[in-house]
């Protein structure tokens, strides 16, 4: 048998060949070994204090395999990306039962065995969604429900969660519908278990403020059983994500009762905890009555897209230096109020010095009033100019650095000398980033959508590569005049190294995932 083809045979087969746009499943764009040079820089600033799972040496084949790749021409904003990649993988730690996630790498007399600390794991998991490997950030899921001779730890609840929502938000990423399924059973008892000790007959929840991790506040205390805007949107957040993992499952008596459950502190949130005469969400104290501050956790109601339409007037209070604007970023409380840094210093006070946590919701909240609410208070430049404090408050000393919290006018980290502080893992940025300020949005259906909020005239150029979203990997392009990328003037999205969607603009892009 022949199996000779004539040349000109051959010769079109090649040709047919080049001109086929071939998918691929790495970066489109951007080379991994061009950022190699942070980690570098990273592991020779510091002693390398404790070591876990994955230590310096190899954090770079880490993150190489690991994190999405971005780059744009403000280089703090690229460091502190890297960095933030760079430090979380520090707090991954081996134990006998799995990998868990730590919050502070030194030993803390309140942690759950392995040191593990619940009171970030909300953050942890929407952080985590976008690691191309979710191996360890399952075990560390696992051990927190299961790890307790087949129960949840003893101090899963130590802490007010969100757990339920993050991780139907990390479905959205990973399209892993098994492990969602897999937990649902475990993140339903939970739900029910903080009915049962926290619930008041209002039908509001209660808690301490040092239970949600925010101790010393203006609004609370240590033992006050007050109804806090934190809890009561968390729980709405996951009634909603159970109502959803449940239809999945074909639960569907579990849909309806979860979606009348989040109907309910939906109405008692905005009923009871809204304040119209400081137009805020405040806490209710024990006595029934408003607290008469306005706090950060005010605009926890947004991170789940609780409220309806017309109380966006709250988010003026974010470009008002009495409110909560400060030169190195958002307090926690009011800048106006009498008490504000009453508490005296460093003894962990929520009482307006600036703490990444808080941070972390409330621009995450703010990014879904900037997409999912039609509101005059607050636009793209507003959300850069906080971001933009965000990344320049991640430094001490001059080098990059992530800590418990931050002195709003001098940017002075207060434990920041202390061993205990330094990594500390208990807020996000990357997700921030990628979700909020590059705007790749996760959706249940097959859209991609993409809406930055980067005001166009701010950066010519950006790219954001690598993204592992639902089984493909995602590229995500700005380039003004064409001469950086040579893909052509604009925004463009490519799936798997194919372009499928452009604009002459930054603006939302909506686009079917197997478009072109």
């Amino acid at each position: 048998m022949n199996l000779k083809l004539p040349i000109y045979l051959f010769a079109s087969a090649i040709l047919l060949l080049s001109c086929q746009e071939v998918e691929t499943k790495g970066p489109a764009v951007l080379k991994s070994k061009n950022f190699k040079f942070h980690v570098d820089y990273f592991n020779e600033m510091e002693d390398e204090n404790i070591k876990q799972a994955i230590t310096n040496e190899q954090s770079w084949q880490w993150m190489e395999e690991n994190i999405p790749l971005f780059e744009c021409p403000q280089k703090n904003f690229e460091e502190i990306y890297y960095y933030r990649w760079w430090s979380l993988r520090k707090h991954i730690k081996e134990t006998p039962k799995g990998h868990v996630m730590t919050e502070f790498l030194v030993d803390r007399p309140y942690a759950d065995e392995y040191n593990m600390i619940s009171c970030a794991l909300g953050h942890h998991i929407y952080e985590s969604r976008w690691l191309h490997n979710p191996q360890h950030l399952h075990e560390y899921v696992h051990i927190w429900f299961r790890g307790n001779e087949g129960g949840p730890m003893k101090k899963l609840r130590s802490f007010s969660s969100w757990t339920a929502d993050a991780l139907y938000n990390k479905f959205l990423v990973d399209n892993d519908e098994e492990f969602l399924k897999d937990m649902y059973p475990d993140l339903r008892n939970e739900y029910f278990a903080w009915e049962g000790d926290r619930r008041l007959p209002s039908g509001l929840f209660w808690q301490h403020d040092v239970k949600d991790g925010m101790e010393e506040s203006l609004s609370g205390g240590r033992r006050e059983q007050n109804a806090r805007p934190t809890i009561n949107s968390y729980m709405f957040g996951n009634a909603i994500a159970l109502s959803k993992i449940a239809a999945m499952i074909g639960e569907h008596d579990d849909v309806a009762l979860f979606e009348a459950k989040a109907d309910t502190m939906k109405l008692l949130v905005e009923e009871n905890l809204w304040n119209p005469e400081s137009e805020f969400f405040e806490t209710l104290t024990q006595e029934g009555e408003f607290a008469g501050v306005r706090e950060a956790i005010g605009f926890i109601p947004w991170y789940f897209n609780l409220p309806d339409s017309g109380k966006e007037k709250a988010w003026e209070q974010v470009k008002d230096k009495g409110g909560f604007l400060a030169p190195f970023g958002l307090t926690t409380a009011e800048c106006r109020h009498p008490d504000f840094r009453s508490h005296g210093c460093c003894s962990c006070e929520w009482d307006g010095a600036i703490w990444p946590f808080a941070t972390s919701q409330t621009m995450t909240a703010m990014a879904n009033v900037l997409n999912n609410y039609t509101q005059p208070v607050v636009d793209n430049v507003d959300y850069f100019q906080l971001f933009n404090l965000y990344v320049e408050s991640q430094y001490y000393r001059g080098r990059p650095y992530i800590g418990e919290y931050l002195d709003e006018k001098t940017g002075f980290w207060l434990k920041g000398d202390q061993e205990r502080s330094r990594y500390y893992n208990h807020s996000t940025f990357n997700d921030m980033l990628i979700s909020g300020l590059v705007g790749l949005r996760p959706r249940a259906d097959d859209m991609i959508e993409v809406n930055p909020l980067i005001p166009e005239d701010t950066w010519d150029w950006f790219c954001l590569d690598n993204v592992s979203y639902k089984g493909d990997i995602l590229t995500i392009v700005w380039d003004k005049s064409g001469e950086k990328y040579n893909l052509g003037e604009g925004m463009r999205i490519l799936r798997n190294g194919k372009e499928i969607a452009s604009s002459q603009h930054l603006e939302k892009i909506l686009v079917e995932s197997q478009s072109k």
